[in-house]
């Protein structure tokens, strides 16, 4: 499971590539179950946006799903993403079992040792806790909602990714 801001964002770039099964939109780390959108949007119940991810590890490790997941983000804004912002759009790899936490601690190191970024890496790194799906209108948002999910993209991320994941020599 990963929380990198508005969960409509972050289902395609792990939908469109090989060996994921599924990628459901929902709701993780909280106290409240089974929360509502306008609940979670409240900031009262602990949870966070995130994609929750079924993939096939021989065609498309957890190591690789990490990095996809560290291009989608801005791992240096701890309270929120881009202008989704608020401790529901926190950065946060949530991790299975322990062979998860040593791969997504090991990434992230090489993340800070590669001084790609001034500030600080603040992306946390948590136990997965009970996840609770989003309401239907929230899946598959950026098919269902291309023009909406085009203005989100403006806010922000698109220029984000573009400047330092997508150009070599940015720092």
């Amino acid at each position: 499971m990963f929380a990198g801001g508005c969960f409509w964002c972050m289902v395609k770039p792990f939908d469109t590539q090989p060996g994921i099964e599924k990628v459901v939109s929902g709701y993780t780390g909280g106290h409240v179950a089974n929360p509502t959108y306008e609940q979670v949007s409240s900031h009262t119940t602990g949870h966070t946006e995130a994609v929750k991810i079924t993939f096939d590890p021989e065609i498309m490790p957890y190591e690789k799903l990490v990095q996809i997941y560290w291009q989608q983000t801005d791992p240096t804004d701890a309270m929120g993403q881009f202008q989704d912002r608020g401790d529901n759009y926190r950065p946060v790899i949530f991790v299975k079992d322990e062979a998860q936490r040593k791969i997504a601690e090991q990434s992230r190191q090489k993340l800070i040792d590669s001084g790609k970024f001034d500030a600080p890496i603040v992306t946390q790194i948590e136990d997965a806790k009970p996840f609770y799906e989003a309401e239907e209108e929230h899946q598959d948002f950026y098919r269902k909602q291309p023009a909406r999910m085009a203005m989100q993209e403006a806010g922000g991320r698109e220029k984000f990714v573009n400047e330092h994941w997508q150009n070599p020599k940015a720092k």
